[in-house]
């Protein structure tokens, strides 16, 4: 094992354990900060796998923003306080046994892939591959439809959270 396989499975324990923490925090600020953690892992699962431009957009954009603009709307709607009652499900059992299966599955699926330890050739010198993934994003024979696709759904999220949000006067 080389010392980058041992930091990204370190980094991968880190950022599963803060997922798990994020879904079972009592308080909502506690799981918008392991949130944070979370992201911060997958960040650096991008660097190691030289994506600059991915390491940077998940650090800018989904810890400086996202997960702040979280936190600053928990603080504002004022729901900081614990829930008085049980935040595990009576059917956790079956959602447990149910990952397990397919982190069975998984393993058994890669370790007989022979494709799962053969590395990557390096990319040339003085490709741009952020030239390539804007040109891909907005290209009519690229990824323009799903990208339009992903900005009509969030701007119908936003909405619909303004719309719940939203206290009726009487």
């Amino acid at each position: 094992m080389t010392v980058l396989q041992g930091i990204f499975l370190v980094v991968g324990v880190v950022t599963l354990g803060a997922a798990v923490m994020v879904v079972t925090a009592r308080n909502l600020i506690h799981a918008a900060l392991w949130l944070i953690l979370t992201l911060f892992g997958v960040a650096v699962m991008y660097g190691l796998l030289s994506a600059p431009f991915f390491t940077v957009i998940q650090v800018v954009i989904y810890i400086g923003a996202i997960a702040i603009l979280m936190i600053f709307a928990v603080m504002l709607t004022r729901r900081v306080k614990q829930e008085a009652g049980s935040s595990v499900n009576q059917g956790w059992w079956m959602a447990g046994l149910m990952s397990l299966v397919l982190f069975t599955a998984l393993v058994w699926m890669f370790s007989t892939w022979d494709g799962f330890q053969t590395t990557l050739p390096d990319l040339p010198e003085g490709l741009d591959t952020i030239k390539i993934l804007g040109t891909a994003l907005v290209s009519p024979n690229g990824y323009v439809i799903p990208f339009e696709i992903a900005s009509v759904l969030l701007l119908a999220a936003l909405i619909g959270a303004v719309a719940v949000a939203w206290e009726k006067k009487s």
